[in-house]
């Protein structure tokens, strides 16, 4: 006799699932105008930033730069641990603000549209949806990270001002927050499946961990301490001008962690609600 052959189908690895989900993630945000508005967004505030040297008082008088070295426009000289001046954060930190903002549409959209139950329909694992949308997010918010450093350095040209500083600092502190821009994608993203019927709620959460409020009042209670802002700020604090090879360590060590940690929770979340 002869057997009879069953056909058997293999369900596509997690590479295959993730490059399927990335591509349709990274096209649907490169044909968003969203996208391009924050990119500009996070090129203009910097240069309002140099601007402010520049703008005269009430009694004619110019009124005092925030900054005379166009680089704190970047990075702060020291780690942010406790910021005593608002002047302080004015720098590429801002973009984990917006970019939280951005984060929450993005997401947001998904759910009004009802992409997510066509997607869960036929894409059951839940973790490909987190990581796609923290990889994609992160690309986002590191491309803000370009046009805020674009936006700064000539804001600082225009305004006359000084460009001193050790570059090889200057650089490991642009990338250290390029790396954290993966750790808060991730956090915002499992914000946004939280929070996910109450979009309002997932905007306001987003901006006010990116100004670090909750940061600063646990400071306030607990005490200045670098490893309470790593934990709960991420090393995006730690990335200033006079940082080394260690604080570039640092950012991608809590980076990745950030991302684990949210993925999994995010995951944990879909898995055990109804995410429609």
């Amino acid at each position: 006799m002869q057997a009879t052959l069953t056909p058997t189908f293999e369900s596509p690895t997690l590479q295959k699932r993730l490059k399927s989900m990335l591509g349709v993630d990274f096209y649907r945000l490169f044909h968003t105008p969203m996208f391009y508005i924050f990119l500009a967004i996070a090129a203009i505030i910097p240069g309002m930033i140099s601007s402010m040297g520049m703008m005269s008082g009430p009694d004619g008088a110019a009124a005092a730069p925030l900054f005379t070295n166009a680089w704190n426009i970047v990075a702060a000289d020291s780690p942010l641990y406790v910021v005593h001046d608002i002047g302080e954060y004015a720098n590429m930190n801002m973009v984990f603000i917006f970019g939280g903002i951005m984060v929450s549409i993005f997401i947001g959209h998904d759910y009004r549209s009802g992409y997510v139950k066509q997607l869960f329909t036929t894409h059951s694992h839940k973790s490909d949806y987190m990581i796609s949308k923290s990889l994609v997010c992160a690309f986002a918010m590191v491309c803000m990270c370009a046009t805020y450093l674009l936006g700064g350095i000539t804001g600082g040209l225009f305004a006359g001002m000084e460009f001193r500083a050790n570059y090889f600092s200057l650089l490991l502190a642009i990338l250290g927050k390029a790396v954290m821009s993966l750790g808060w994608a991730s956090l915002y993203t499992f914000l946004n499946v939280i929070f996910r019927r109450q979009f309002g709620v997932s905007i306001t959460s987003s901006f006010v961990l990116g100004t670090g409020i909750p940061i600063i009042g646990a400071a306030a209670l607990l005490g200045n301490s670098p490893a309470l802002n790593v934990f709960l700020y991420g090393s995006s604090v730690n990335a200033c001008l006079s940082s080394n090879i260690v604080t570039l360590l640092t950012c991608i060590a809590v980076s990745v962690a950030w991302a684990v940690v949210y993925n999994a929770l995010g995951t944990l979340v879909l898995n055990r609600s109804d995410v429609y």
